[in-house]
């Protein structure tokens, strides 16, 4: 894909005439304003780097357990460490590893979740979490082709979670941010119900979870959607924020896939906090999902990159303080 470059050459004549320095310091003002309104602000070739990294055939389909998860675990941790990311509260480290026995499986499984944090300047005991799943499904797929690669399911996601990190640690971030990439959630959200079950959810003002984001939705370029938009108001501060962007986000258009449950979201959604999965991903028609074929070449890295952009504007007013989203209440049935 092309790489957008947005150059702004200013050229500065000593002129005697008031009236004339007035009117181009006026004109190169309006001209940097459009500029830094239209310029990538993510960088589009390290979003291509992580994801076709991740989504690579030596990684081998990140099934939980296996080596290849453990080696895309390597890689989360070393682009946490290059970034600058400190370790989540008493761990010795990025990974929060854990013992389980998958609800279809016999055998106990150990895997981790990869947590990373920046840490907050002014509100830094709030905390807001950006999260995607780095398991798939392995490769014990039929046919000539048998690594389920899992580009967009969610080595997409992923990529905005390291994307998002290195951004929010050069911009700054009132409230503190932890970055987690969960393990099992092909399993049935294992990872994220591990994490959630040893916090404090009321320090939690908001979740951000990415989930296959590498497709144009039905909604057209330019837009995402959100699953349990009426849940709180949430995904009425993203748009709020997003006004002017030339970017939308609309309510999830799929309410008969109960998508809302179906992500690590729904791990601390369950525990209160405002917690929504951002997808682009027209998954009525998605041809490719949980199939061998989801491979990084078949995914738009304009989209990826530019979604990205959207959830980092669209969410600065609640990591930097001055918007906090609803709680999110649940039925008894739902929890």
């Amino acid at each position: 894909m092309k790489r957008i470059f947005i150059t702004l050459v200013a050229s500065v004549f000593i002129i005697s005439c008031n009236s004339a320095k007035k009117v181009t310091k006026t004109a190169v003002k309006s001209t940097k304003t459009e500029v830094v309104k239209n310029a990538f602000f993510i960088d589009s070739m390290i979003v291509k780097k992580h994801l076709y990294t991740l989504a690579s055939d030596e990684m081998e389909g990140r099934k939980s357990g296996t080596p290849g998860i453990e080696k895309a675990a390597t890689y989360i941790e070393n682009e946490f460490k290059r970034i600058g990311l400190s370790t989540f509260e008493n761990l010795e480290s990025y990974r929060q590893t854990f013992n389980f026995t998958p609800i279809k499986g016999e055998k106990e499984i150990t895997s981790a979740n990869i947590i990373g944090v920046l840490e907050g300047k002014s509100k830094k005991g709030e905390y807001v979490i950006i999260s995607a799943h780095y398991d798939h499904l392995g490769n014990e797929g039929k046919g000539e082709d048998k690594i389920y690669n899992g580009a967009n399911d969610d080595a997409s996601g992923v990529t905005g979670v390291l994307a998002l990190a290195e951004y929010f640690k050069k911009v700054g971030n009132e409230r503190t941010i932890v970055f987690v990439a969960f393990t099992a959630e092909e399993m049935g959200l294992i990872g994220s119900t591990h994490f959630g079950k040893g916090i404090d959810a009321s320090k939690f003002v908001a979740g951000i979870n990415l989930e296959m984001i590498g497709k144009v939705p039905s909604f057209g370029p330019n837009t995402a959607w959100l699953t349990g938009f009426e849940r709180s108001d949430f995904g009425k501060i993203i748009q709020k924020n997003l006004v002017g962007t030339g970017y939308q986000l609309f309510p999830d258009p799929y309410t008969n896939f109960n998508l809302f449950f179906r992500s690590d979201n729904a791990s601390l959604a369950r525990l209160g906090v405002p917690s929504h999965t951002f997808s682009t991903t027209p998954i009525d028609v998605d041809k490719d999902y949980h199939k061998a074929s989801d491979e990084a070449k078949t995914l738009n890295m304009t989209v990826i990159t530019q979604t990205i952009q959207a959830v980092a504007k669209g969410t600065e007013s609640i990591i930097n303080g001055k918007d906090t989203p609803t709680r999110v209440v649940l039925d008894k049935k739902e929890k």
